[in-house]
């Protein structure tokens, strides 16, 4: 049944593009009104997706496992051939920068969780040693969120 789906070209339609892929259709309009993936209109208006289509979309579930925004995806993606795999060459290229991204952000949760456990190692949450103590709420005007946890600095005591 899925063969129907497929045209004499090999183009995917989105269903079948849906089925291989794991994604809802809505999805797969949404990723390509972003710019991520890309279609052609048969003389009906129906979408067509070349076969790599399916390689992007992969490629696309897997920067979002890792933390990459969707932004961060497309200008990935935006270094890469649309119409044939990556070479060996193209893909390390965009390989190194998520590495680098990733490093960051291990390096931010190291940072939150040697803060947690130093607030939560002291049990009372109010001394003035504790990473959260936060006296008339001096840290709400530097904006929203738990503001120490995320880095700004305590005020002087």
């Amino acid at each position: 049944m899925l063969a129907a789906m497929t045209d004499r070209d090999g183009r995917l339609a989105i269903g079948e593009l849906a089925a291989r892929s794991g994604l809802a259709p809505s999805a797969l309009r949404y990723y390509e009104e972003m710019g991520l993936i890309h279609s052609e209109r048969t003389t009906g208006n129906q979408r067509r997706y070349p076969r790599t289509a399916l390689r992007r979309v992969a490629f696309v579930r897997a920067a979002q496992q890792v933390g990459l925004s969707l932004e961060e995806v497309r200008a990935a993606l935006d270094r890469l051939p649309v119409d044939r795999a990556p070479s060996a060459t193209e893909w390390n290229a965009v390989a190194r920068t998520w590495q680098l991204r990733i490093d960051a952000r291990i390096g931010e949760l190291e940072r939150l969780k040697e803060r947690l456990t130093g607030c939560i190692g002291c049990g009372c949450l109010s001394l003035r040693k504790c990473r959260l103590y936060n006296p008339g709420d001096a840290a709400g005007s530097q904006g929203p969120g738990a503001r120490y946890l995320e880095g700004d600095p305590l005020p002087e005591s």
